[in-house]
């Protein structure tokens, strides 16, 4: 026998998504590192290089170690190793900041006319042609959170999520840096873009260490099953692209002289507006349909469509309500269906079903929209409408003859028929809807009694 899968909660990430993305974050490391270490076989030894036929990778020693040692922190950091690798990775993510931490400095410094022997020589050592002082400090930030991320507490997670952010927003420069080299613009030339390989392996990294988190923190929004993460999923991509591309647009067609300036702005503006509108209320469709879902659940019957007791007096207290305000007579029409008890005895409970859903189908069709149609469990149906007594009344014999004239479409031996009773009370009657159930129910009861006095 096959047992059913249980579902998961929405917000829950599917445990089959999180064994592919451990697959993938283990297969990016695997790259870094070849990367990282290609590049320093090349620098450190040339004759390696040649024999691989790498072409010039821009990474010089330090900076592929620094590559190397974040590559194996991430690596010996991963959940579930045991206390001493992690503790390793730590160390190894300790390295890795020394080394970025020297980065930075050679890169940001600016020796102009010095001549002093030692600092020329740390400036070709750490050579600052390949690693700008943001990237240096990218992996600084990712070294850092490497050594002091956790996530054995709420709070923990909380502050992890926070400083994986802020390394995926230094990544996200770093992107638009070269993007904007690469295209020429807002003054950037080939001198300040950044090595692929670098770039490349920071993205790669950062990548992991945000799939990581998706596990545990905020980022696993995206990796769930409900259609907030769907959403999420969906439009990740266009809010990241877009200001991106406006400013790209916008460069090109004022640098190009397509069109003027102010026109360009303006048009690019405009677009971003009415992009914005377009994801919120497709948001917003979404979220009326999913509250539209959790409100059918909550108050409808699942087998007739019909409302359960829940919602039956929930909209039916509207309704009366407003028939008072109106001066509308009121009126409550209890149904049973007869003989259910020996359909599901004789024929079978699924026989039974089909009975009870070919009489919610006949309330639904016979009954207006603005009426709360609803069905109280087993073979109770309550009908709530502003129906004068003669109103009520006609509806009552309409039901009872469309259920004779179905006899064909049912078991001959046991015919549809239903026992109904209903009351009406004047806009002015202070009496409650639980008391005009009651009443009708009693009716209801009462047609019963006498259906079986005249068969006797």
């Amino acid at each position: 026998m096959t047992l059913p899968t249980p579902s998961l909660p929405p917000g829950e990430p599917d445990p089959k998504w999180l064994r592919r993305l451990l697959l993938v974050r283990r297969a990016a490391l695997a790259l870094v590192l070849l990367i990282s270490v290609a590049g320093f076989s090349a620098v450190a030894f040339p004759a390696v290089g040649a024999y691989l036929h790498i072409a010039p990778l821009h990474l010089n020693a330090p900076i592929a170690l620094t590559v190397i040692f974040c590559d194996l922190g991430l690596w010996m950091s991963e959940p579930g190793n045991p206390l001493l690798v992690i503790r390793l990775s730590r160390f190894c993510a300790a390295i890795s900041t020394i080394l970025a931490t020297v980065i930075l400095v050679i890169s940001s410094i600016h020796l102009g006319a010095v001549h002093d022997s030692f600092v020329s020589s740390a400036q070709a050592i750490f050579s600052a042609g390949t690693m700008s002082p943001l990237s240096a400090a990218a992996f600084l930030f990712l070294s850092y959170i490497i050594i002091v991320a956790r996530t054995d507490t709420p709070t923990a997670r909380i502050v992890s999520d926070v400083l994986v952010s802020i390394l995926s927003v230094f990544a996200l420069m770093l992107v638009c840096q070269d993007m904007f080299g690469v295209l020429g613009l807002f003054g950037l030339t080939s001198a300040d873009l950044i090595s692929p390989q670098v770039l490349f392996s920071l993205l790669l990294l950062t990548a992991v260490m945000v799939l990581r988190q998706a596990e545990f923190g905020v980022f696993s929004i995206f990796l769930g099953a409900g259609i907030g993460s769907r959403i999420a999923r969906g439009f990740a991509p266009v809010l990241l692209a877009w200001p991106i591309v406006r400013e790209i647009g916008e460069a090109q067609a004022v640098f190009r002289g397509l069109i003027p300036a102010h026109f360009a702005a303006s048009l690019l503006t405009s677009m971003g507006v009415a992009l914005s509108i377009a994801l919120l209320l497709i948001i917003a469709w979404r979220v009326n349909d999913m509250e539209k879902e959790i409100h059918d659940l909550t108050l409808r019957d699942d087998l007739t469509g019909l409302y359960n007791m829940r919602g039956f007096y929930l909209l039916a207290e509207q309704t009366l309500r407003i028939a008072q305000r109106a001066k509308m007579p009121f009126s409550v029409l209890f149904l049973d269906l007869d003989g259910l008890k020996r359909i599901n005895d004789n024929l079978g409970h699924n026989i039974g079903s089909s009975y009870l859903q070919k009489t919610g189908e006949l309330i639904q069709a016979n009954f207006r929209d603005a009426d709360v149609k609803g069905r109280f469990g087993g073979d109770e149906f309550v009908i709530a409408g502003q129906f004068s007594m003669v109103g009520i009344e006609v509806a009552a014999l309409r039901l009872k003859t469309l259920a004779t004239e179905m006899g064909s479409d049912v078991d001959p031996r046991y015919p549809l028929s239903f026992s109904i009773g209903h009351v009406t009370a004047e806009h002015f009657s202070t009496e409650s809807l639980k008391d005009m159930v009651i009443r009708a129910d009693q009716e209801m009861y009462e047609d019963k009694r006498l259906k079986k006095t005249t068969r006797v």
